[in-house]
Order: structure tokens, then sequence, then C-alpha cells
């Protein structure tokens, strides 16, 4: 009778292996395609369900590759808590670094960029991943302050070590090596350290 109650214990292993499976497949159609040129139907086959499945728990299209982009940056990138802002922020850059460097980091910065002009739809699944961003980072900034040290802001951080690593990705502009992710930390503390100058 325990074997037979086994099962029931585990509460959604066969969605939590769908949805895997969907989001995988429609990731895949976005690095091979580029947004736009595939459907809901080629995801599911991809995927080995039916479309229903898809459009049951989803809706649309666009509905899933908004789930895809958020969840791929809520489950990539940990946010470190090494009890130093430096170190912090280096550790989280390597983690980026790495993430978007991976077999899916390239094809979920591309739909997010498509998505964001892909009209009201798109523009809210853009606000959802650098909301989302924002909040990870924001914790990070927290315990610095609350040991006394003083935090850039989550836009400094974005300007100065996301948006570049994001911008060399999608360009192919060379490889993000551990010493130019390095370079663009020190920069950032750099910038962070004349700002509290006394003038």
């Amino acid at each position: 009778m325990e074997e037979d109650r086994q099962p029931a214990r585990r509460p959604g292993g066969r969605s939590a292996r769908v949805r895997a499976a969907v989001h995988q497949a429609a990731t895949d159609l976005v690095a091979e395609r580029g947004y736009g040129n595939f459907t809901v139907g080629e995801v599911a086959a991809r995927a080995g369900v039916a479309d229903t499945s898809i459009y049951r728990r989803w809706g649309t299209l666009e509905a899933l590759l908004v789930d895809v982009a958020i969840t791929w940056l809520t489950t990539t990138s940990p946010i470190p808590d090494t009890g130093s802002l430096e170190e912090d922020l280096r550790t989280y850059a390597a983690n980026v670094a790495r993430d978007v460097t991976g077999p899916d980091g390239l094809a979920v910065l591309r739909l997010v960029i498509a998505l964001s002009s892909a009209g009201e739809a798109g523009g809210r699944a853009r606000d959802e991943f650098l909301a989302e961003r924002g909040r990870q980072l924001q914790g990070m900034l927290d315990r610095a302050r609350e040991r006394g040290e003083r935090p850039p802001g989550g836009m400094e951080i974005l300007d100065h070590i996301l948006a570049p690593m994001y911008i060399r990705v999608l360009f192919g502009l060379g490889p993000l090596t551990p010493g130019y992710v390095d370079s663009l930390v020190d920069h950032l503390l750099l910038s962070l350290a004349r700002s509290t100058e006394p003038h």
C-alpha cells in the first residue's frame, strides 16, 4: 500500500516535466528560427505534448514565451551572499557571464528583445524581465547597506556590468573572459568610490 501511495506524494511531477519540455522546445525554436517564426503546434510537436495542453496552460504563444524568459532569469545567475559587496558583485558578474553564454542564454536575450517590440504583451514581458532582475539585485544591495557598505544602485549595475555583457553576447563582440568580467566590476567600484569622495 505504501508504494501505491508514493506517486500521490509528488503532485505536479508530470506537470513540471511537461513545462520543462515545452520551455526547452520553445527556447530551441527561438534559437533556430527567431521570434515569430514558429507556432504553438511546432512547440507542442517538439515537446511531445498536445497543442491543446499549451493553450490550456498558457493561452497564447506570447504568454508561453514570457514564462520562458522569466523562468530562465529566476533560475539562473543566483545572487551571492559572500559577506562583501565587492565579492558579491564579482561572483554575480561571473554567474551572469556563465549563464548568458550558456546553451540558452543568447536565445533568451534575443527573445526578450523581440518581445519588447511586440506590442503591449511584449512590453509587459520586458518590464517583468527587468523587474525580476531588479528584485534579485536589490536583496544583494540591501545586505551590503545593512553591513554599512555603500552599494551602487540597480541601474548602475545594469549600466556597468549587465549591459556590456548583454551587448557583447547579442552582437558576438568577443568572449566574456574572466578578466573582462572582472574589469566591468572594477570600473563600477571605481565609479562608486569617486562618487563618495569628499569634494
